[in-house]
């Protein structure tokens, strides 16, 4: 019995290896591109309104599919919609990786979004699945959250070595191999769930739901990372997100009325999932202005190269891990995840707030190392906490669909931020050359106006989590959810 236990042991951390090594190669294809950014402008020739469009073009699909790619994981099995996904985003890594022309590369980002999201989408689920047992997940859970958190400064570090040492095209290349892995290590490791099942003539899936949600998702998304050519009161930006909005309110119209609904609408009323939804909105908008802005400080202002800005912002994947893969999970399980919340947000909105006072003739290890440390540890015990809530009143029939909605709360929350935070750091720092300061300066000032106002989102965020979510919280309140590991000979 006790080989049997430990066997079973072994098997569920196999496949959250798995998991994470999936949904890992997913998060740094965020950031090792930008890194890229440049040397692919220069080979393939794309010009400067159209180069945002290789991220754009991800962030579109990816943003827009992931609550459908999560209700289909409910209904027609986790672990198929998953390995789907790794298949999907691989091929489009390799489309991209070979080639030669911009809309040949455009056609394979939009591609490899909508991979990255139907990998992504069923994720988190699938890890609160194998782990029913509370502190047993809040652990699992802080390793999915560092690969969350902590992805994004890995690959920029990743970005930086591939395209100095080797060329661009590796920054998509280094997906295959880690892709075919996974997803034949998931074929074999994961046991088949089968789902809710579609039903007869389609009557398991709200196919009228799924096109409004994703119209919806993808409109909205699109509409927030345009703005960087439309002002925000500008007719295009209005029109199209006022048609996001009533796309959103029809969808959730349809959810009260169908008989099988795409999103389940009572989940709304945990007071701690919509709060934890809202939560990590706000703070993935606010942290957007340190994964971004401060990077382009790094380079442009201290004139870092791309590794030595990988290497840089390291310290806040170190940080992070230690928090989310040790301390983290353990005081989730005693105090409950709210309790874990509150200082973490607070750790972030002071570090952000330092970084709005970088000076112009910086040091990095005077002024940005320092900093880099609350803004880790707070992010640490922040993102698995948010998961914990989120997760907690998902059942074992709708924990894809809790997963992509998580999920895409996140990359609203980023596209919002990239697009607000960055529109206020170039105003700023236009209005400045305007009225005769030098470059360097007028970048450093737009670049502290930017962490101001990302403190400030993150601020809301700790009022938010104060006043919504329910006290006390602890991992006992998660429900038990069946295994999804394929246990062989001990099943």
């Amino acid at each position: 019995m006790r080989t049997s236990t430990s066997s079973r042991q072994r098997s569920r951390w196999s496949a959250l290896a798995v998991l994470c090594s999936g949904q890992l190669m997913v998060i740094l294809d965020g950031t090792i591109v930008n890194v890229a950014l440049p040397a692919i402008q220069t080979d393939l020739g794309f010009s400067a309104s159209t180069l945002a469009w290789v991220v754009n073009a991800y962030l579109v699909p990816f943003g827009g599919l992931l609550l459908l790619a999560g209700r289909f994981g409910d209904l027609i099995g986790r672990k198929r919609v998953f390995v789907t996904g790794l298949i999907v985003f691989t091929a489009a890594s390799l489309l991209c990786g070979v080639a030669t022309t911009p809309a040949m590369l455009l056609v394979a980002r939009f591609v490899q979004g909508a991979g990255g999201a139907v990998t992504s989408a069923v994720t988190l689920g699938m890890v609160a699945t194998l782990f029913p047992q509370p502190r047993e997940r809040a652990k699992a859970i802080g390793v999915y959250s560092f690969v969350q958190s902590a992805g994004g400064s890995l690959g920029l570090l990743a970005g930086g070595v591939l395209t100095q040492t080797i060329s661009w095209h590796w920054v998509f290349f280094v997906n295959v191999p880690i892709g075919i892995a996974a997803a034949a290590l998931a074929g074999r490791i994961l046991r088949e769930d089968n789902g809710a099942g579609l039903g007869k003539e389609g009557k398991g899936m709200d196919v009228v739901g799924a096109l409004l949600v994703t119209s919806a998702l993808m409109l909205g998304v699109y509409t927030i990372v345009e703005t960087t050519g439309y002002d925000w009161i500008s007719a295009h930006t209005l029109g199209l997100g006022a048609t996001a909005l009533v796309l959103l309110f029809a969808f959730c119209l349809r959810q009260a009325k169908a008989a099988n609904p795409l999103l389940r609408l009572g989940i709304f009323r945990s007071r701690n999932v919509s709060g934890a939804l809202g939560v990590q909105a706000l703070l993935v908008a606010g942290m957007f202005s340190f994964q971004f802005l401060c990077v382009l400080y790094l380079q442009k202002v201290l004139g870092f190269d791309e590794i030595r800005t990988g290497l840089g912002i390291f310290p806040v994947s170190v940080a992070i891990g230690a928090l989310s893969l040790g301390l983290s999970p353990r005081l989730i399980a005693r105090f409950g995840p709210r309790a874990v919340l509150l200082p973490g947000l607070v750790l972030i909105a002071a570090g952000l707030a330092a970084l709005g006072r970088i000076p112009v003739g910086g040091s990095y290890v005077v002024d940005v190392l320092p900093v880099l440390m609350p803004l880790g540890i707070g992010f640490g015990l922040a993102m698995p906490s948010l998961a914990t809530l989120a997760m907690s009143s998902a059942t074992s029939e709708d924990s894809g669909t809790a997963s992509g909605m998580f999920n895409t709360m996140q990359q609203v929350g980023s596209a919002f931020g990239l697009a607000v935070l960055s529109t206020l750091a170039a105003a700023h720092t236009e209005t400045l050359l305007r009225n005769g300061a030098d470059a360097t300066s007028a970048l450093t000032d737009g670049y502290q106006l930017a962490f101001r106002w990302g403190s400030g989102l993150v601020v809301a965020a700790a009022i938010l989590a104060a006043v919504v979510l329910k006290r006390p919280t602890t991992t006992q309140d998660l429900p038990s959810t069946p295994e999804l590991v394929d246990e062989g000979t001990d099943r």
